[in-house]
C-alpha cells in the first residue's frame, strides 16, 4: 500500500479544533455534542485547554451497561480516560499511525505547549490515507493515460511507415504485369502475415520466347524477412535477364546472397517456359516443388529437383529438369504458408490436400483456379489466424497453344 509522504506532519493530517469539554460537564450534554458533530470523542481540557481527559464511545460502552439510573447527569469527568496519550504536532504521519496501533487507541489529542489544538483519529487517518491514495491513483492514471497515448501514437506512426513500406515493397518485388501472350494466362493470391513479407514471385523474359517464373520465400516473416526478399529480388532481377537456365540463375542468386543474410535463408524454385516447344525447364533451390494439373488425364504430379537452399552453401550447384506441357495444362506455384497453415486441432493443410483440391478444381480458369484454393485451404483452417505469408501462383497453358 503506498504510504503517505515521509516529511507530513500530524499537523497537516489532524483535525484543528477538537470538540472540548470542561470536566463537569454532564454526560448526556457530552453525547448530544458528540451526536451532533457526529464524531467517536471529546477532549476533556481545563481552563487554560491544557489536556485533562478524553471521553469516547468506549468509555461510554465499557461503564453504560452496570450504570445506576442518571448517570446522564454525572460530570464526564467521572467516565473520561484520564491523563490519555497524546502527541505533538510535528510528529511524523506514519509515526502517529504507528503510536495509535501499539497503544491500542483510536483517538489522540494533539497537544502543542501543552495546550490541545487537535486530535487525529483512525478514521481521519483512514480517511486520509484514501484520500492519499486516490490522488496517488489519479496521478498514476493520468501518466499510464499519456504514455499510453503516446505509445499509440508512436504505434500508428509506426504502422503508417510499414504500411508505405509494404507498398512500396510490392511494387518492388511483384511483377506489375506477366507478358502479353495469349498462350498463358495467370491466378495470383499474394497474403504477407504482416505490412512487410518475405514471400514474393517474379517473371523475367531472357529470350523472346521464353518466359522464367519464380517463387521465393525468404524464413521467417516481417521486416528482416521482408528485406532479405529485396536482396534476393535483386539478385534475380540481374541475372534473370540474361539467362535462360534455371541452375544458372540460382546457382547466381546463391553467389550474391552468401553473408548477406546472416542466419536467414531463401527457398526459391525457378522454371523457364518456351513458348515454341512447350517445353518448361527447372531447377529449385529447397522450395516446395510445385504442381503439374494434366489436362489430358486429370492426374497431379509434383515437379521435383534438388538442390540446397540460397545463401547457405557457397558452389551449390543446382540440376536442372523439364517438363514438356500440354494445352490446358497448370502449373501450382506456392510457399510453404499455403500447406503449413493449421486448423483450430493443430493439423496442418499440407500437401496432399493442395494436391486433391488442384484435382478436384483443375479444369477451372487460372484466375478461378487460385481463387477456389485459396477458399479451400481457408475453409479447412476455420478461424484458426495463419501463421506465415501465403503466396500461390498458378500458370495455365491455354487450349490452341501449338509446339
Amino acid at each position: 500500500m503506498p504510504q503517505a509522504p515521509p516529511d507530513l506532519t500530524v499537523r497537516q493530517v489532524m483535525q484543528p479544533e477538537p470538540v472540548t469539554v470542561d470536566p463537569a460537564c454532564p454526560l448526556d450534554v457530552v453525547l448530544g455534542l458528540m451526536n451532533l458533530h457526529r464524531i467517536g470523542a471529546v477532549v476533556v481540557v481545563g481552563p487554560a485547554r491544557e489536556l485533562v481527559g478524553i471521553f469516547t464511545e468506549r468509555d461510554l460502552l465499557r461503564r453504560v451497561g452496570t450504570a445506576e439510573p442518571g448517570w446522564q447527569a454525572l460530570p464526564v469527568a467521572d467516565w473520561m480516560t484520564a491523563r490519555p496519550h497524546s502527541i505533538g504536532p510535528e510528529v511524523l504521519w506514519e509515526d502517529a499511525v504507528g503510536m495509535m496501533d501499539r497503544q491500542r487507541v483510536r483517538h489522540l489529542p494533539v497537544v502543542e505547549a501543552n495546550r490541545v489544538i487537535g486530535i487525529v483519529s483512525t478514521r481521519l487517518l483512514m480517511g486520509w490515507r484514501a484520500e492519499h491514495l486516490n490522488r496517488v491513483i489519479a496521478d498514476r492514471t493520468r501518466e499510464l493515460r499519456q504514455s499510453n497515448e503516446q505509445l499509440l501514437s508512436r504505434d500508428a506512426e509506426l504502422t503508417y511507415h510499414l504500411k508505405a513500406a509494404g507498398r512500396f515493397q510490392r511494387r518492388l518485388l511483384l511483377p506489375q504485369a506477366p507478358p502479353d501472350w495469349p498462350e498463358v494466362r495467370w491466378g495470383v493470391h499474394y497474403a504477407p502475415l504482416d505490412h512487410l513479407g518475405g514471400d514474393y514471385y517474379d517473371l523475367a523474359r531472357p529470350t523472346p520466347d521464353q518466359l522464367g517464373v519464380l517463387i521465393a520465400d525468404a524464413s521467417g516473416h516481417g521486416l528482416t524477412a521482408a528485406m532479405v526478399a529485396v536482396l534476393s529480388r535483386i539478385a534475380f532481377a540481374e541475372v534473370g535477364a540474361r539467362s535462360a537456365s534455371p541452375g544458372e540463375v540460382l546457382a547466381e542468386m546463391n553467389a550474391r546472397l552468401q553473408g548477406l543474410t546472416d542466419d536467414r535463408f531463401v527457398t526459391a524454385f525457378y522454371g523457364v517456359l518456351d513458348r515454341r516447344t512447350r517445353t518448361f525447364t527447372y531447377a529449385s533451390a529447397g522450395h516446395p516443388p510445385p504442381y503439374r494439373y494434366a489436362r489430358a488425364t486429370g492426374q497431379v504430379q509434383p515437379l521435383n529437383a534438388q538442390g540446397f537452399l540460397l545463401g547457405i552453401m557457397p558452389g551449390e550447384v543446382y540440376r536442372e529438369r523439364a517438363v514438356t506441357l500440354d494445352p490446358g495444362d497448370r502449373i501450382c506455384f506456392y510457399t510453404d504458408g499455403v500447406v503449413d497453415a493449421r486448423n483450430e486441432i493443430g493439423e496442418a493443410f499440407g500437401p496432399d490436400r493442395l494436391r486433391d483440391a488442384l484435382a478436384a478444381h483443375g479444369r477451372e480458369p487460372a484466375d478461378r483456379l487460385s481463387a477456389r484454393l485459396v477458399a479451400d485451404q481457408l475453409s479447412f483452417t476455420g478461424t484458426y489466424p495463419p501463421a506465415d505469408d501465403v503466396t500461390l501462383v498458378i500458370g495455365e497453358l491455354c487450349e490452341g497453344a501449338s509446339s
